[in-house]
């Protein structure tokens, strides 16, 4: 059983980002397991203590998965603060965090015409940073995101099939290794 944990970039219930993340975790197949990080539970990043039990289920999340999958939107050309302080905790200690060798694979949405390209590059560096391993794959950006989301769902095909493509690949890749 291969085990996935899908990390939100944003808080919002109705977020499109969120709307994508729960279609991809629904098209999963039968030999996978998801979860989803609870980043809305962890305090403020302070290495002056160690952030308590949320701090703790997320590092244990991590470590008990084969991948992560991260599905954000961008703000201000970036990641989301809410998204970054959760890795911030994740990444500790340097360079020998749950994150080393950890594969990663990215997915960034906008409301803007680009889909979230400069969070995505934004992410991808930082997850290098942490000796993470970023799945090596065309990029799954999406575009006026906020359109493709029908009553709560993620409505687009061609982007579902091509996210989907990439999760399969990404998968793959797991189960080798």
């Amino acid at each position: 059983m291969t085990r996935l944990l899908f990390f939100p970039g944003s808080l919002r219930a109705q977020a499109s980002s969120t709307a994508l993340l729960k279609a991809l975790a629904a098209r999963l197949p039968e030999d996978v397991t998801s979860q989803t990080a609870d980043i809305a539970a962890l305090p403020f990043y302070n290495a002056d203590h160690d952030g308590g039990a949320p701090v703790a289920a997320l590092l244990a999340q991590v470590k008990a998965a084969d991948g992560v999958v991260f599905v954000t939107p961008e703000y201000n050309y970036s990641v989301p603060g809410v998204l970054k302080n959760a890795i911030d905790w994740a990444s500790r200690p340097g360079y020998n965090s749950v994150f080393k060798g950890k594969p990663c694979l990215v997915v960034t949405t906008s409301a803007g015409a680009l889909g979230g390209v400069r969070a995505q590059g934004h992410l991808k560096q930082i997850l290098s940073a942490m000796l993470a391993e970023p799945f090596p794959w065309q990029e799954i950006v999406v575009p006026e995101a906020v359109k493709k989301v029908k009553d709560g769902v993620f409505a687009d095909q061609a982007v579902l099939d091509f996210a989907g493509a990439a999760m399969s690949a990404f998968l793959e890749r797991i189960r080798r290794q």
